[in-house]
């Protein structure tokens, strides 16, 4: 029987999903950037990896968080759904952060706690096999806690974090065999990711913000995903990227009265993925309340 951790998770450089849109909303990578918009924000990602793929990722991502009134706190939580294949991953975080606030930025330290649980659709499987005695000893639902860290400096116009998750590797449980004694699991590798970017005017009504994602975990190459976006006026975020994957990604979004964000990302892969499905689609719609009533809530927010 193949090992059921190389069904549970396919790609070991993408257990954690991939957001192309992680520059508006970086919580989901970095609980450092809790709180650090000053206003509560309300964000939804959905995303469809390798459209026409049978099995291919679909994550669901709904994430809050907001500053409070004491200025050096933030907190939030995200939760999250990943499928791929026959495997569901569902996890919910709670995330708190503490800023120290210098005249030309802020140092923001951030932490997450909450559970990872896997489900596997047994009934999706095809097995050569089916008296395989792993296939009839499944363990469903399996909760586990988590955790993970991060620090963030930013200012008006830069930024840079590190962050890691599931710092207590877990391992998730789908089938017992007491009969031989084989546990078959998945676990949760350690990730960690480095991230920059800066705010750069053209003119009064032209912004470029180049930036940068590395990722890293134990057994798989490094990638990277750099971008460039264009804003105009304000209100209109235009621009593209590239991921070491061979990976092309372009990507907009609106800000209507700066409170409400809508964004489209699309991802093209130039290797033999190409030839079995057609693409990424990924969806984002953000709100920001200011809920502070007070001056701190920056506009236009270029991070």
């Amino acid at each position: 029987m193949i090992l059921l951790m190389g069904i549970v998770r396919p790609s070991l450089a993408q257990q954690d999903p991939i957001y192309t849109q992680y520059m508006f909303n970086k919580m989901i990578i970095n609980p450092a950037y809790t709180g650090t918009t000053d206003a509560l924000s309300i964000d939804i990602i959905d995303r469809y990896q390798w459209v026409g793929m049978k099995g291919g990722p679909n994550t669901l991502n709904f994430s809050v968080n907001s500053g409070l009134p004491n200025p050096h706190l933030g907190v939030g939580m995200f939760t999250y759904m990943d499928a791929i294949g026959p495997t569901v991953e569902t996890g919910i975080m709670g995330t708190f952060a503490y800023k120290l606030l210098f005249p030309r930025g802020k140092l923001s330290f951030g932490v997450q706690f909450g559970i990872t649980y896997l489900n596997v659709d047994w009934n999706a499987l095809d097995p050569e096999n089916p008296e395989d005695p792993a296939l009839n000893s499944q363990v469903t639902n399996k909760v586990v806690p988590d955790a993970g860290v991060g620090i963030y400096y930013y200012t008006d116009r830069f930024y840079a974090g590190l962050s890691s998750s599931h710092l207590l590797q877990n391992r998730i449980v789908v089938s017992e065999t007491p009969e031989n004694g084989r546990t078959n699991f998945s676990q949760l590798l350690r990730q960690f990711y480095g991230i920059t970017g800066v705010a750069i005017p053209v003119t009064d009504n032209f912004l470029l913000r180049p930036a940068l994602l590395v990722k890293y975990v134990k057994n798989a190459p490094v990638q990277a995903d750099l971008s460039l976006v264009a804003l105009f006026y304000n209100v209109f975020w235009l621009g593209a990227g590239y991921r070491t994957d061979n990976c092309l990604t372009l990507m907009t979004e609106i800000s209507i009265k700066r409170k409400l964000h809508i964004g489209y990302s699309y991802d093209m892969w130039f290797n033999p993925m190409q030839s079995y499905n057609k693409g990424s689609h990924e969806i984002r719609i953000g709100y920001d309340f200011d809920i502070l009533k007070s001056a701190r809530m920056l506009t236009p927010r270029y991070f």
